[in-house]
């Protein structure tokens, strides 16, 4: 390494006016082994640079070259990768990284000296040394610009050391006095040595010389010993004097800390005294009103109130620590724990005698409602009770028990009484739509239960009875007890609407207020406090019933809205069945009931549920609703059924079929009972299966008829419909309308093509005869030539149909389309007109036959349209 170092100095440095003071053989981290030498160098002029050379074997020979140089001033960083470790790598932070690999850690370590040095006698810069051991370093370099640089390059920095102007001046002096200085340097050399031993003996002597002033000092000190150790005598006897005086003085600071300690304690013990008095001393007029206050007056009421309250702060303030192991403290809380059981006890024991007194209070009231359709008022009890709303939120709060006691108790009670009161009331609304309670019997109809226990043999005795002489064969629509609509008065609907939407009236603020009160006196909350609800969608027989519920909410909330909704449940459990029966009961009554009840239950359903979705009032009317719907579907399934299984007689023409003329009259009562409705949806539902089945049915009829012709059955029943839909302006079925007029229109036509067929017979076989000559390639003009069809025989079959007999056929036409229709839709003048159309189209085709085929002839037929319109118009009149 020392011949590679020369060679370099040779070769690359000393040309550049450069030292080399280090040099170590590395190569780039993680590439190929291609070696080079990072040099350490400065310049031999002034300002000194310091330099680090990149120095490398060229490829054609065994010369260097200098390849890269970086200032020393622009290195930041010197990482040494492991400061315990041997470890050869280490980078070189310049304008970026620089990561080089030492062929050994000794060369690198001397390599990161060098640096340290250089940069603490040249750059004062801060350079970071990383992960280089501490022994690398040194601790301190002396400042100026004497300082050396050290390690493994000293000799060669001390070679080369700058003297200063002070050394400079003394040389110059010392050569100028010896003119041999510069010729004769041995002789100069031997004159300073022999100088320099008489300055050596002149010390000496100097040193000789100054023992008597040695001596002299010496004895001085030892007079300051003799004083010093006489001053540290009297030093001793005051820090003993002191000593005693500390002593008194430390005990002085004891006595003082502990009266401090001791009026700190007594100031502590009279706050946790005045704390445990303020906090846990319930008043003399409290203990007295909790013990025997007044519970039926709204004065001991409110005592009682302000004294359980004030209890309640008492047992439960907060204690601090070690109160609780206190005797007189555990006895105030026994006695306080004693006071709210005896009060909780007084106070259950006397809202159960209200609870009972409310249900006797309220049977002496019934007998006045039960002719009158309304239900007794229960706000004076709840009036009463409200007054105990704070009093049981306490019980709720302290006594979790006698409170869930006293709850049980109420809905048992009050669903009772409830129960008698509702069932009388729906005795009332059942007898007044029977009329009477004997006609109530027919229904099945007995005691006070109202359960309906009618048979299908009475139901359709009534039904006989109802429908008088108008039932026929073909028309009836009545099923298992089903009643035609038709057949029953329209008093009789209003009236059993008015008595429904009344029991319904008078059930949901029964329920609502019923559920307030309960919300209040037993302090649930019914009412969420943040926004969020879900919605649950039941599909029911092709209805949709929206069931709401509650979501996001705390639980705590949910929960007593949970116990709200089971508290209405138990005390009004007997409403839906009794609702039902009520439903059963008008459904047997008329079918068509179920349009009412369904108008009237999805208001009232809507309305609840804009209250309060999740409320007893809209779950129980929601469930009602789908047993209104479903018999509203089996109205409209039993209809569709009685469509299918109607029968014609083979005897009497066809005419309106029943089952048309009830779905006019279901249509038309429907929207008069639908026209504000919120469930428009379910009738349109119910519209587009009935029009379906009408539609097939009539289609069905058309093919059986045997009596009347089939585009006549097909034509009366769909102008019939078409006019219905016309006047009702139902927009749901606008496409039925427009097919039920195509139908009418081409079976009209068809009729009256068929009807009217071919008057003149051989006329019309003569000319379909020359069209077929003619699409043969005859020409027109030349189908006079064919013996057949020359114009002999054609006078001869004109002659056959004079005006007579064409009025004669037209006559019999007359009555045998009379025959076919009904008088009902009136329709025959519409097809006798259609008839007379078409048969001037007959007439006016031979004549353009005669004129194209016979020109010239001067043939024409026995009678003109004119004649034609005046047969059609007295047959007419005459008929």
């Amino acid at each position: 390494m020392t011949a590679i170092k020369h060679a370099l100095q040779r070769d690359i440095f000393t040309p550049n006016d450069e030292r080399l003071l280090s040099i170590v053989n590395v190569c780039k981290a993680g590439k190929k082994k291609r070696n080079c030498f990072l040099c350490a160098t400065v310049t031999t002029e002034r300002p000194v640079q310091v330099n680090v050379v990149k120095v490398k074997k060229s490829d054609k020979g065994d010369f260097y070259k200098r390849q890269t140089a970086w200032a020393l001033r622009d290195l930041a960083v010197v990482d040494a990768k492991d400061a315990v470790k041997d470890n050869p790598e280490f980078d070189l932070h310049f304008d970026k990284v620089y990561k080089w690999v030492a062929s050994s850690t000794v060369e690198k370590n001397t390599f990161i000296s060098c640096i340290w040095k250089l940069n603490q006698r040249y750059l004062r810069k801060k350079i970071d040394f990383i992960n280089v051991s501490s022994q690398l370093l040194e601790e301190s370099v002396p400042s100026g610009e004497n300082q050396s640089v050290a390690g493994g390059d000293e000799e060669a920095v001390d070679e080369y050391q700058e003297l200063n102007a002070r050394e400079e001046q003394d040389i110059e002096i010392m050569m100028e006095g010896c003119e041999y200085a510069i010729s004769n340097a041995e002789a100069f050399a031997e004159k300073l040595s022999r100088e320099l031993q008489v300055l050596d003996g002149a010390n000496i002597q100097s040193i000789m010389a100054s023992e008597k002033q040695v001596n002299i000092l010496m004895k001085l000190l030892d007079e300051a010993l003799k004083e010093v150790d006489q001053i540290e005598l009297k030093l001793s006897s005051y820090e003993e004097m002191l000593q005693s005086v500390k002593e008194q003085m430390d005990q002085i600071s004891e006595s003082n800390h502990l009266i401090h300690l001791s009026n700190t304690n007594n100031v502590k013990l009279l706050s946790e005294i005045e704390f445990l008095v303020n906090h846990m001393d319930l008043a003399k007029g409290h203990i007295k009103a909790l013990q025997e206050g007044d519970l039926t007056s709204s004065r001991g009421i409110e005592a009682c109130t302000n004294a359980a309250d004030a209890l309640l702060q008492c047992m439960n303030v907060a204690l601090r620590p070690g109160h609780d192991m206190l005797h007189a403290v555990k006895q105030q809380q026994q006695r306080f724990s004693d006071l709210r059981e005896q009060f909780a006890r007084r106070l259950a024991s006397h809202l159960n005698s209200v609870f009972v007194q409310q249900g006797h209070d309220q049977s002496s009231t019934l007998a006045q409602h039960s002719v009158e359709l309304t239900l007794p008022n229960h706000h004076p009890f709840h009036r009463d009770l409200l007054r105990y709303a704070k009093l049981m939120e306490w019980l709720k709060n302290t006594d979790y028990g006698k409170y869930e006691g006293l709850t049980k108790n109420y809905m048992d009670y009050l669903s009772r009484l409830y129960e008698r009161e509702i069932k009388d009331f729906f005795e009332v609304a059942k007898i007044k739509m029977t009329g009477t309670t004997r006609e109530g019997k027919k229904f099945g109809l007995h005691g006070s239960s109202g359960k309906l226990t009618g048979s299908t043999s009475s139901l359709n005795k009534l039904s006989v009875q109802s429908s008088g002489n108008r039932r026929s064969q073909s028309s009836s629509l009545l099923d298992m007890g089903n009643m035609s609509a038709s057949d029953l008065d329209v008093a009789d609907r209003t009236k059993f609407d008015k008595i429904f939407e009344q029991v319904l009236s008078e059930l949901e603020p029964l329920c609502l207020a019923e559920q307030d009160f309960i919300s209040k006196f037993f302090k649930l909350q019914q009412h969420q406090s943040i926004s969020g609800t879900a919605s649950e969608v039941e599909e029911m027989d092709g209805g949709v019933l929206v069931r709401s519920y509650t979501s996001g909410v705390p639980q705590t909330i949910s929960s007593e809205k949970d116990m709200i909704r089971q508290m209405m449940t138990k005390i009004f459990r007997c409403i839906e069945p009794e609702l039902n029966n009520l439903i059963a009961l008008g459904d047997k009554i008329d079918s068509f009931n179920s349009l009412y009840m369904l108008v009237k239950m999805s208001h009232h359903v809507w309305t609840a549920q804009n209250v309060d979705p999740a409320s007893f009032l809209s779950t129980t009317l929601g469930n009602v609703l789908v047993t209104v719907k479903r018999n509203f579907d089996k109205c409209i399934s039993n209809q569709m059924k009685q469509m299918d299984e109607v029968k014609i007689s083979k005897k009497s023409k066809v005419g309106i079929l029943p089952f048309v003329a009830e779905f006019e009259e279901f249509a038309a009562l429907a929207e008069s009972i639908f026209k504000n409705a919120e469930r428009r949806g379910d009738l349109d539902k119910a519209y587009i299966k009935l029009i379906r089945a009408v539609f097939v049915s009539v289609e069905k009829v058309a093919n059986e008829s045997q009596k009347t012709p089939r585009d006549v059955v097909m034509m009366e029943n769909f102008h019939h419909i078409f006019a219905t839909l016309s006047r009702l302006k139902i927009s749901c079925l606008e496409a039925e309308k427009k097919e039920a007029k195509q139908k009418y229109t081409d079976h009209l036509q068809s009729y009256v093509i068929y009807s009217l067929g071919q008057p003149l017979e051989k006329l019309n076989h003569f000319f379909e005869g020359v069209e077929a000559r003619v699409a043969q390639g005859v020409r027109e003009e030349e189908v006079s030539y064919q013996l057949a069809f020359n114009k002999q025989e054609l006078r001869k079959v004109i002659k056959e149909y004079p005006g007579k007999e064409v009025k004669k056929g037209l006559d019999n036409l007359y009555k045998k389309v009379d025959k076919h229709l009904c008088e009902e839709e009136n329709l025959l003048q519409v097809v006798w007109h259609s008839m007379q159309d078409e048969f001037i189209r007959q007439y006016k085709h031979f004549e353009g036959l005669i004129a194209r085929c016979y020109p010239g002839s001067g043939i024409t037929m026995e009678f003109t349209i004119q004649d034609i319109l005046d047969y059609c118009s007295s047959i007419a009149q005459s008929h």
